[in-house]
């Protein structure tokens, strides 16, 4: 019998931190775009959409910041997980 390797999965908070990173990176279009200057405001935004789900903010204002006008419209735009997930 083969010896069953023993990998682990990744824990739920990193996947977790990925995904919502993604989202704020991602590529969306055809948004009003949002300027860098208002990532208080996406990143409250997007805490609130993601409730437990959102990584720490710290993490979520630098990828706002590295985000485009249009990245961060598309956030703005999003009212639901499945929303912000069609920003990708």
């Amino acid at each position: 019998m083969p010896p069953i390797l023993n990998i682990r999965k990744p824990t739920s908070s990193i996947v977790l931190t990925l995904a919502a990173s993604a989202i704020l990176l991602s590529a969306c279009s055809n948004y009003d775009p949002v300027p860098v200057e208002k990532c208080n405001e996406v990143v409250k935004h997007a805490r609130k959409v993601l409730g437990s789900m959102a990584p720490d903010s710290r993490t979520m204002m630098a990828d706002c910041k590295a985000a485009s006008d249009s990245e961060r419209g598309c956030v703005m735009a999003a009212s639901k997980k499945g929303a912000l997930a069609q920003c990708m």
